[in-house]
């Protein structure tokens, strides 16, 4: 049963970037829904299936707002999506952790641990990485911020590649796992 109904309509676009090709979902009021890359798109198809049923999203051109967004961000402007309007469906708590995401600033991590006490859930470390690893809006909602409890790089549903390369782009160091 899909967490919520599906909104109407939704359009679905690509934009090229410096790590490979973004597929971009949003709506009618141009809030973004899904945020993914060209290869794990499947991945991201899943996702928004899970949160709205089946859905199939319009081809369209991508909004000039989160165009020129995505444009700046990788262009150096590391709060170019700060403010970017998103919307998710999801449980409650995987919203809980998808804000808190949005809260850790480009250029810092924080480990899974770190973010389940900072939602006041410091048991909750496992439950944390599975709504992490289920983020719909990559990027955008920071996914690639969280970090291993030793400081390591971990996980990340674009390839560990495209992590490393995010966090650096944004000046972060991470432990590389020998």
């Amino acid at each position: 049963m899909p967490a919520s109904k599906p909104p109407e309509p939704l359009f679905i676009g690509r934009r090229a970037t410096p790590i490979g090709e973004a597929v971009l979902v949003w709506d009618a009021a141009a809030r973004l829904r899904a945020f993914d890359w060209s290869d794990h798109e499947p991945r991201m198809r899943v996702l928004l299936a899970r949160h709205y049923g089946p859905v199939q999203p319009t081809e369209a051109a991508v909004p000039a707002a989160l165009a020129a967004a995505l444009d700046a961000y990788f262009a150096g402007d590391l709060r170019a999506l700060d403010d970017l309007a998103c919307e998710t469906a999801g449980t409650p708590f995987q919203r809980k952790v998808w804000a808190a995401l949005r809260d850790i600033p480009a250029g810092r991590t924080e480990s899974y641990g770190q973010l389940a006490a900072r939602i006041g859930h410091p048991t909750a470390v496992r439950a944390v990485g599975l709504a992490n690893g289920s983020n719909p809006i990559s990027i955008v909602v920071p996914c690639h911020r969280v970090i291993g409890a030793d400081g390591s790089l971990t996980g990340y549903g674009g390839g560990l590649d495209r992590k490393r390369w995010l966090l650096a782009h944004e000046g972060a160091t991470v432990r590389l796992a020998a």
